[in-house]
């Protein structure tokens, strides 16, 4: 994905105001990205990151020097990344990020920068290692915090970080910048409910992942069109053995989620985002009732994902609420 083009394009304040302290030599010592969901977060974080360790900016990071290299191969010790979309952010993670920083760097530059994805994750042990880090900062030692949800965030993290808040782009117009990059319409206005950024839709398109959960939604739509039968047979014959990864499972809820969405607006009168998929929502809606209990029960169901639930029985749970009350 090219960040730069991205931040330029979509997030010019952000943009400008790390360029300007970049070359005034006036970096904050932590920073706090703040935007929703679907947003580039991590991606910035580790860019802007690179941008201080790049052996030749322009006035960001070139990716195409060695440092930026070995970043992106996860090969460059002065440098580390915890994520908490892989699980809660934990007070070992942060131990380990303080014991490691309370040593000489291990690369000639002498910076060291940490990125802590998803800062609402953590949990509250780690979060009181994190203020005493971030209290008294050592030299040369950059935060980057990610959030997408500032409101989870402690306002004492909040104000020992500089906030850069990510500017919602409209909905309509990241469709059309990904049609206009080649992607499919259907695609681009099911994506972009989740993904508010064109470059990323076009990845996710590209991706088996994707390939394989648009046509689980296609196949579970269909047979949701026919009878509830036929919806739960497809599901555990085609749509469980299909959605073996969680990831994969994830994007399969999130776009039947978008759909439900479509299709309560459907049922009373308003506009929908998924022109694309007119003719099947006008047909669901002879079949499938209690329309917002079911997006309700979807929302729920991606927060489960992430306790590690049994995917299949969860899958099978969904497709059963959903068509319930048409037995």
């Amino acid at each position: 994905m090219q960040i730069e083009k991205y931040l330029v394009e979509y997030q010019p304040v952000i943009h400008k105001t790390f360029v300007n302290a970049l070359e005034n030599k006036k970096l904050s010592h932590a920073y706090l990205l703040s935007g929703s969901i679907g947003m580039p977060l991590k991606e910035t974080a580790i860019y802007l990151a690179k941008s201080i360790l790049c052996d030749d900016p322009r006035p960001l990071a070139c990716n195409n020097c060695i440092t930026c290299a070995r970043i992106d191969e996860g090969n460059y010790p002065d440098l580390m990344v915890f994520d908490g979309e892989e699980g809660k952010i934990k007070k070992g993670d942060i131990e380990k990020i303080t014991t490691s920083f309370d040593k000489t760097a291990l690369e000639e530059k002498g910076i060291m920068i940490y990125i802590l994805h998803l800062v609402e994750t953590m949990t509250p042990i780690a979060v009181n290692s994190l203020l005493k880090f971030l209290e008294e900062p050592g030299k040369n030692i950059f935060a980057f915090l990610t959030t997408e949800n500032e409101t989870k965030v402690l306002p004492t993290i909040i104000s020992r970080t500089q906030v850069l808040r990510f500017r919602e782009i409209d909905r309509d117009k990241i469709i059309k910048d990904a049609v206009f990059d080649g992607v499919f319409e259907e695609d681009a206005q099911i994506l972009s409910g989740f993904y508010n950024d064109s470059n990323t839709i076009k990845e996710v398109t590209s991706s088996k992942e994707y390939e394989v959960a648009k046509q689980a939604l296609n196949d579970q739509l269909e047979s949701l069109c026919m009878s509830p039968d036929d919806a739960i047979f497809s599901c555990q014959k085609l749509i469980i053995p299909a959605l073996k990864s969680q990831d994969t499972a994830r994007l399969y809820i999130k776009m039947l989620t978008e759909i439900f969405k479509d299709l309560l607006n459907l049922s009373v009168n308003e506009s929908i985002t998924l022109k694309s998929y007119d003719n099947i929502l006008h047909e669901l809606l002879n079949h499938v009732t209690h329309i917002d209990k079911s997006l309700i029960m979807l929302m729920s169901s991606l927060k489960k994902l992430d306790l590690n639930v049994n995917t299949g029985l969860l899958l099978d749970h969904i497709v059963y609420e959903i068509t319930k009350e048409g037995k």
